[in-house]
């Protein structure tokens, strides 16, 4: 798309770069050059996590209500990689970005694009996911709050005693929005199902270890103030990426974070200001990441017998609302 050059556009990478001085976002203490420079800056560690990955974006136009962009748009440049795939809830095929370079991520960027959500399988193996994930979610009402954060680092814990248990190691960050994300990665020999019951036997292990803390109920009026060990985060699905920035207030990001010093952070410790000169040159995400892992055969059988959460919970809704109207 043609822009007008103004005092504050510029170019990198061939890309033009448009209106910088704009606030992003109301509450987001950053403007659009803040966006660019911190994903510019961090261009050679999201990107790994990233590239060859089907990719959703979180967008934020001026005046507008922020919107998940599948599709890519008409006017995107003819050197962004895509990759198209059926997409079932719509009936289409969605042609997905694949976000493999700076200039490609430069390119989001100056489309005001915060977010970035990948699938956790790549264009190249559709039947095999990289990494096993497990999102923890603080309970409704705790809000973005020291409290809702410390619940989920300590659901956390037990999720890396459920891995642990079971000959497991992953590392942790937080998800940049009120909770943390825990990522094992997975042998590629194992199958897509496989990985997907696996996360929810981990999920119930941990239940298990504190069922006062944490709690597998997929619909959240059963949840009873606790942490939800989200086990849905499978198959096709997407996580926003280490290092993503988030449409929160002070727009931070997903940080890799030590399990030693997970207590001792906050998600607004990193932000699109702040986490550059927190990382310098390091990539704590790719020193922490374990090799991919076999997971064991118990692990999986007892995944198996365990009921997709989502469809449970449609079964289980529908019988709820029979009840109600008899």
């Amino acid at each position: 798309m043609g822009a007008n050059v103004g005092a504050n556009d510029e170019q990198r990478e061939g890309v033009a770069l448009t209106n910088l001085d704009q606030p992003l976002f109301d509450g987001a203490e950053a403007t659009k050059r803040d966006l660019v420079d911190y994903l510019d800056a961090v261009h050679d560690r999201i990107i790994p996590g990233l590239a060859g990955r089907p990719l959703s974006v979180m967008r934020v136009l001026r005046g507008q209500r922020p919107f998940m962009q599948k599709n890519v748009p008409k006017y995107t440049p003819d050197w962004v990689r895509t990759v198209s795939l059926w997409a079932e809830s719509s009936r289409r095929e969605v042609s997905y970005a694949l976000c493999d370079d700076r200039r490609t991520l430069l390119w989001f960027a100056n489309q005001r694009a915060v977010e970035y959500h990948p699938t956790l399988v790549t264009a190249g193996r559709w039947d095999r996911v990289s990494h096993l994930v497990l999102d923890l979610d603080p309970p409704a009402g705790d809000g973005d709050g020291a409290r809702g954060f410390g619940l989920a680092v300590r659901a956390a814990h037990v999720v890396r005693q459920a891995l642990a248990d079971a000959g497991l190691t992953g590392v942790v960050k937080t998800s940049g929005a009120k909770g943390v994300h825990v990522f094992v990665p997975v042998s590629a020999d194992v199958p897509i199902d496989d990985v997907a019951g696996a996360t929810r036997a981990l999920a119930a292990r941990a239940e298990r270890l504190d069922p006062g803390l944490a709690t597998t109920a997929y619909l959240r009026e059963d949840r009873g103030g606790k942490v939800f060990l989200d086990s849905t985060r499978a198959g096709g699905a997407t996580v926003v990426a280490a290092y993503s920035p988030r449409l929160r207030p002070g727009t931070p990001v997903s940080f890799p974070v030590a399990w030693e010093d997970l207590d001792a952070v906050m998600p607004r410790d990193f932000t699109v200001r702040t986490a550059p000169a927190l990382l310098g040159a390091r990539d704590p995400w790719a020193e922490w990441m374990p090799a991919p892992q076999s997971l064991p055969a118990d692990l999986l059988e007892q995944g198996r017998a365990i009921p997709v959460a989502r469809v449970a919970a449609m079964h289980e809704g529908k019988r709820r609302a029979r009840a109600r109207r008899d």
